[in-house]
């Protein structure tokens, strides 16, 4: 479950760690009341999960009212990388002098925690760690004691972080482990990490993602679970029990896998399409399942063409094929082309029990794939 901006600030002040003051805004005039309040300058920030906000205009500093409206006006309502834009915060400005990474999350190659810390913050961490690894200082925490906090101070100083700061990065550092632990969460991070001429430490962002499986024992979590929706096609998605990501594309991807819809998002690619989501069934397709993925997808405005790609495993391939059938016989017409491909276990049988009064049939994930996209294609012109 991915926390907006917002809610993970209140979790951090909570924590103790500085950050900004700040209101939720989602219209101009509660932007302009927020900004008379928290004074100039301001930042206004798009509340969406998705990086590179600013680059993307999601973000504008205000330096006055009629600056504010501005940017009230071009970011509610924006599509902000496939996203619509309902919620800003409105926050105060930061004089900073620097900027920092800080972050924890999950090293699986080494089935450790993580602590992570770079003075090249306030741009891509991705980017930096291709670019140039060695700017990220790491320091591994073994899960039986925690971060110690000689690790803590030990991956601060690594990160090269002045001594002026080290200090209070060590204890944002620290505080973010904690929060990591109590909270379940798979990653944690701000970025960046501001100081300023006054020598002050304040996290200027925030990013809290939690283990959905451990929502059980977070109840206060949980309630923030239905306003982390970015939208009405996530919110639908959740309560199927899907993780629907939602990309640029107009070519819709249902697979029973993850391996197998990456694969299939990597041709859809490959044969000159645009993948539009990423949406993994699991390892059952029982019709009313299926019919929730179709509703899901069905639903996406920018998908034209859907391509199921199923491999038959422990769920044999004619009782997916029984429940594609079922499930389309529930529309009263199907909105959008659908081509599906069997493979595994009784693939030949399920083959040919699909409808093809309802879904296109390939048999090779290849063709399944370049017919999807020629659909989309089609549709969209």
């Amino acid at each position: 479950m991915k926390l907006h901006e917002y809610q993970a600030k209140e979790i951090f002040a909570d924590a103790g760690i500085p950050v900004p003051a700040s209101q939720l805004a989602d219209s101009v005039e509660g932007v302009l009341d927020a900004v008379r309040e928290i004074g100039y300058p301001a930042a206004i920030k798009a509340q969406v999960h998705v990086g590179g906000r600013g680059k993307a205009g999601g973000i504008k500093i205000a330096t006055n009212e009629d600056e504010a409206r501005e940017a009230a006006e071009s970011i509610l309502g924006m599509d902000l990388k496939g996203y619509h834009v309902n919620e800003v915060l409105v926050e105060q400005g930061v004089d900073f002098v620097d900027e920092y990474y800080v972050g924890v999350t999950m090293d699986r190659s080494e089935g450790e925690a993580v602590a992570m810390v770079s003075t090249k913050g306030g741009v891509d961490i991705e980017q930096v760690a291709e670019e140039d690894p060695e700017a990220i200082a790491q320091e591994h925490i073994d899960p039986a004691f925690g971060l110690h906090p000689y690790q803590a101070r030990k991956v601060v100083y690594d990160a090269g972080v002045p001594a002026e700061y080290a200090r209070d990065v060590t204890a944002i550092l620290s505080k973010l482990y904690d929060l990591y632990e109590d909270n379940d969460a798979s990653d944690i991070e701000v970025n960046p990490v501001m100081s300023t001429a006054d020598d002050d430490v304040i996290a200027a962002d925030a990013v809290m993602n939690i283990d959905e499986d451990a929502l059980f024992r977070h109840s206060d979590l949980a309630e923030m679970e239905k306003d982390a929706y970015q939208n009405d096609l996530e919110r639908k998605a959740g309560e199927y029990g899907f993780d629907y990501v939602r990309l640029s594309g107009n070519t819709g991807i249902i697979g029973n896998g993850a391996g197998l819809v990456m694969t299939t998002l990597d041709l859809v690619d490959y044969y000159g399409g645009t993948p539009a989501n990423f949406l993994d069934i699991g390892g059952g397709a029982k019709a009313q399942r299926v019919a929730n993925a179709l509703d899901v997808v069905f639903s996406d405005e920018n998908v034209d063409s859907v391509v199921f790609n199923i491999f038959g495993g422990i769920t044999r391939g004619d009782e997916v094929a029984k429940g594609i059938n079922e499930a389309l016989e529930q529309f009263d017409e199907i909105p959008k082309p659908v081509v599906v491909r069997l493979a595994g276990t009784n693939a030949k049988e399920g083959m040919e029990i699909l409808n093809t009064d309802l879904v296109q049939v390939e048999a090779t994930l290849e063709s399944a794939v370049q017919r999807a996209v020629k659909n989309a294609e089609e549709v969209a012109q």
